[in-house]
């Protein structure tokens, strides 16, 4: 029996990290039944941005998405991201559209839902959690790793510990700035194999060049499953290869099992893919290298490309540098959140905001303001009273579970989505996505209805003039 198992991302994370998420279900569907046969543990294939990207920019549906990915992998358990009380959007959403959302992506054909949240607040995992249980799905709750002056590995396994007493059935370590090291993720998976009883899972970024000592030490320390990705969308701020971990374990104890002749028959698929994203100039070679800079300003790759766009609207492309050493120094003063989506988005654009102003918190985004206030949940330290009194006022702190104070919200939405929707499944859409959501149920009518948008005249085809 195979000692080691991989999770397979190269149909989300590793285009999510490479191309944003571009790559096309007509891209994936030639490949995916040669994919279900080679035996990975699963294949993750959705949430995330996944969901985003189909709507906005692939003109897709991602339902339709998660249905052919099922219809043609029948024998690979099939995994998603999904961001506890987020879900796959950016707010907090009230419980029933989270159970909702659950339901629905069980029901299409979700097997792993990896369930994690931004600043590690066990309490806007606990809907997620007990809605997938319900639906008898496999939880496998992730832990967002980051580094700074709370987070040793007492903070990590105790973290675990309440994981595993909310429900996980497998805990996964979330490393999605490449800052894990090789010997410091032994000790760690050694420490979170001896405090919890459930398999762990070790998922780590390129970003940095360590990944795949990362995954090495993992691995030997007792990981039971690894995150990889296909050769031609892996490294840089991707994974490590697939291929490379499958050899580097081949004859040992860890040995997985799969067959690296026909993993390399899939690649070139991949490869002739890769040579197209490069040719349009969606791959670029920046995200391809190594950046060590991670590992001092502790930025994932997405949030690194997101800083120098915001720069480059605003024509400050040289203060870069300026930004990336301001990121840590907002992080501390807003209680050390991981920099994870939406954590990440929301103090790197305050970050920018203070350097190209000149002066610090002159300006500050609602999104700020919220976090500081306690709308997404406990921040890892607690935040400075008078930073906290600087940055929202006389307004009260939030010390409840954030989703609380949500009213119920799933009937109002189906109310307001009624004119657009064909399934169910829409409303969910919309619910996270709004106008995206919108302009794509109407692009979809539009090509029901003739590509004109205008109902097709059956007379005429039927006697063309």
């Amino acid at each position: 029996m195979a000692s080691l198992k991989i999770t397979e991302t190269i149909l989300r994370d590793a285009h999510q990290s490479l191309v944003a998420t571009r790559m096309s279900t007509e891209q994936m569907l030639p490949i995916l039944e040669k994919l279900d046969d080679i035996g990975y543990h699963s294949l993750e294939c959705w949430g995330g941005a996944t969901f985003d990207a189909c709507l906005r920019f692939l003109n897709e549906d991602p339902w339709e998405r998660l249905r052919a990915i099922r219809e043609h992998c029948p024998k690979t358990k099939l995994q998603m991201l999904f961001r506890g009380q987020n879900m796959l959007g950016y707010r907090h959403y009230a419980d029933d559209v989270v159970e909702y959302l659950v339901q629905k992506s069980v029901a299409n054909g979700i097997d792993i839902l990896r369930i994690f949240d931004a600043l590690n607040d066990p309490r806007n995992l606990t809907t997620a959690i007990n809605a997938a249980k319900k639906e008898k799905a496999h939880v496998q709750a992730a832990i967002s790793y980051t580094t700074g002056p709370v987070f040793d590995i007492e903070y990590y396994t105790k973290y675990a510990k309440q994981l595993e007493e909310i429900g996980a059935d497998s805990i996964c370590v979330k490393d999605m700035a490449g800052l894990l090291t090789p010997y410091g993720t032994y000790d760690l998976v050694k420490a979170l194999k001896e405090t919890v009883k459930v398999p762990i899972q070790v998922h780590s970024h390129y970003t940095s060049g360590l990944a795949s000592m990362v995954l090495m030490k993992a691995v030997e320390a007792g990981a039971d499953v690894v995150d990889t990705a296909l050769s031609p969308l892996a490294m840089g701020t991707s994974h490590p290869a697939t291929e490379s971990m499958v050899a580097a374990f081949s004859g040992t104890p860890y040995d997985t099992g799969l067959d690296i002749e026909k993993i390399d028959e899939i690649s070139k698929h991949f490869a002739a893919l890769k040579e197209e994203y490069l040719a349009s100039g969606l791959l670029s070679t920046k995200v391809m290298g190594v950046d060590a800079k991670a590992l001092i300003y502790q930025v994932p790759g997405g949030m690194l490309s997101n800083l120098v766009s915001q720069l480059k609207q605003a024509g400050k492309e040289e203060k870069l540098t300026e930004v990336l050493e301001e990121v840590p120094k907002v992080r501390a003063d807003c209680g050390y959140p991981p920099l994870v989506t939406p954590s990440s988005q929301i103090v790197g654009t305050q970050a920018v905001y203070n350097v190209i102003m000149g002066e610090r918190y002159k300006m500050v985004t609602n999104e700020f303001k919220g976090l500081v206030r306690g709308e997404y949940g406990h921040t890892p330290l607690p935040i400075d009273d008078e930073f906290r009194k600087k940055i929202v006022g006389d307004d009260e702190p939030i010390d409840c579970r954030p989703a609380d104070k949500i009213e119920p919200e799933l009937d109002k939405l189906r109310e307001e989505v009624k004119p657009w929707s064909e399934q169910d499944e829409d409303v969910l859409s919309y619910a996270q996505f709004g106008q995206v959501a919108v302009k794509f149920f109407e692009q979809r009518r539009n090509k029901k209805l003739g590509l004109n948008g205008e109902l097709l005249d059956m007379d005429k085809m039927i006697h063309p003039m």
